[in-house]
């Protein structure tokens, strides 16, 4: 959320922000509730004031004359607090549907096409053969399943089964296992539930809440990511400074209705309702979030690095950034049987704008005023899609998969799915 102090001072660069994004931002609406809203609170403070001062008045001389004016005055700041208490509900839902400003080194553009490749690593793999999807190859193995999840709970569901399951939950345990190891993360088990709070501490809501499954007659809804409760573990909390930075990894399921993605990724492990990610949180001070961005970007590449997985790193422009994120990489891997890149990892910064939301400050300094922290997250990584690049690039002519060497521990010492 933007502060509407901020909002007062620059609405040019709000608008402006909200445009390139492909938002919309009531910032006239806004500016008059809050005119409206501040001259209602004076007339409220004026009114209490001259009631304050009759009230000792009368206390004083006990002269009757002052009783109709009293009543008068006690009804105005009825009335008056009233009004400015409905301006205020008014423009707090409005400033929770402005979407964030950008840094200055986001590219301008309109769509993904706009976005700019920063860096690549590794090279596509070639082979003496027509490479096949990740959906060929698992059904051909038996490891995937959509037909029967279909029947089990409708389309964008999948089944793992066997090698592909044990794939699956080694990818997670190698994950988690790097990042708490050596990149200084400390693990979280975290709710699968969260309540209204938490999802508007994150800007799920109201902007995304079609997108969200809730909990029919329970203020919970399913969560579209770990970055919900994770993000919110300190929710209105002023933390010591001392502490920061903190790190956290989560492995969750992840619950999305796709509801803005008719027609895409029909086919495979691609875009589902449920699938899992290992996902990294960072609460960090202001004036070290940009580098903490690179530093989680580079975590998250880690895990493509060590699988040896060609992928590239694109900064995500204007248009395609987000409602809430202030700069973001998205990590593409590359899937030699679909014969493109698939999306991985999207690592964002969001400044102080998810703070505010969740009230989640700290503290510099004893006695120190506290100041609002700023939240990053990344998917380190996706595993539907990870595995997606799993089977595609190592992939051989006789139906197998070669298991990357890193996750043979985490096979039982498997080196090839399929095998005989």
């Amino acid at each position: 959320m933007l502060p509407l102090d901020f909002i007062r001072r620059h609405p040019d660069e709000v608008r402006r922000a909200a445009r390139l994004k492909g938002e919309t931002a009531p910032v006239d609406e806004i500016l008059d509730l809050d005119r409206r809203w501040r001259e209602a609170t004076t007339r409220a403070e004026r009114s209490r004031a001259e009631q304050n001062a009759l009230s000792k008045e009368f206390a004083r001389t006990r002269e009757q004359a002052l009783i109709p004016r009293m009543r008068e005055l006690a009804e105005s700041v009825k009335r008056s607090s009233a009004e400015a208490d409905e301006l205020r509900r008014r423009l707090d839902e409005l400033l929770l549907v402005v979407p964030n400003v950008f840094h200055e080194s986001v590219p301008v553009g309109e769509t993904a096409d706009d976005n700019v490749v920063v860096r690549e690593w590794g090279t596509r793999p070639s082979f003496d053969f027509t490479p096949r999807t990740h959906y060929e190859i698992g059904e051909a193995l038996d490891i995937m399943d959509f037909e029967r999840a279909s029947r089990v709970a409708g389309s964008r569901f999948a089944f793992l089964k066997g090698q592909g399951a044990r794939l699956e939950r080694a990818l997670a345990q190698f994950m988690l296992d790097l990042h708490t190891r050596e990149h200084g993360y400390v693990e979280v088990l975290a709710p699968f539930l969260v309540n209204t709070a938490s999802m508007l501490g994150t800007a799920n809501l109201p902007k995304f809440g079609e997108d969200a499954f809730r909990v029919e007659g329970h203020d919970l809804w399913l969560i579209p990511t770990a970055e919900v409760p994770v993000t919110n573990l300190h929710r209105e909390e002023i933390l010591d400074g001392a502490r920061l930075p903190l790190n956290y990894v989560a492995y969750s399921p992840c619950f999305r209705s796709e509801a803005g993605a008719a027609g895409k990724d029909t086919r495979g492990y691609v875009r589902l309702h449920q699938f899992s990610k290992v996902e990294l949180v960072k609460v960090v001070e202001p004036e070290r979030s940009l580098a903490a961005l690179e530093e989680l970007t580079g975590h998250a590449e880690e895990v493509l690095r060590r699988l040896g997985l060609h992928y590239r790193v694109l900064v995500m422009c204007s248009g395609d950034l987000g409602f809430a994120q202030y700069k973001k990489y998205d990590l593409e891997a590359w899937c030699p049987g679909l014969g493109r890149y698939l999306e991985v990892s999207s690592c964002s910064v969001f400044n102080d704008f998810q703070a505010r939301r969740a009230n989640l400050r700290y503290r510099p300094a004893p006695g120190e005023p506290p100041r609002y922290v700023h939240t990053l997250n990344g998917s380190g990584l996706a595993l539907a899609r990870t595995i997606d690049a799993v089977l595609e690039t190592y992939q051989r002519a006789d139906g197998t998969v070669v298991v990357p060497e890193v996750l043979r521990p985490y096979m039982g010492g498997c080196e090839l799915i399929g095998a005989a």
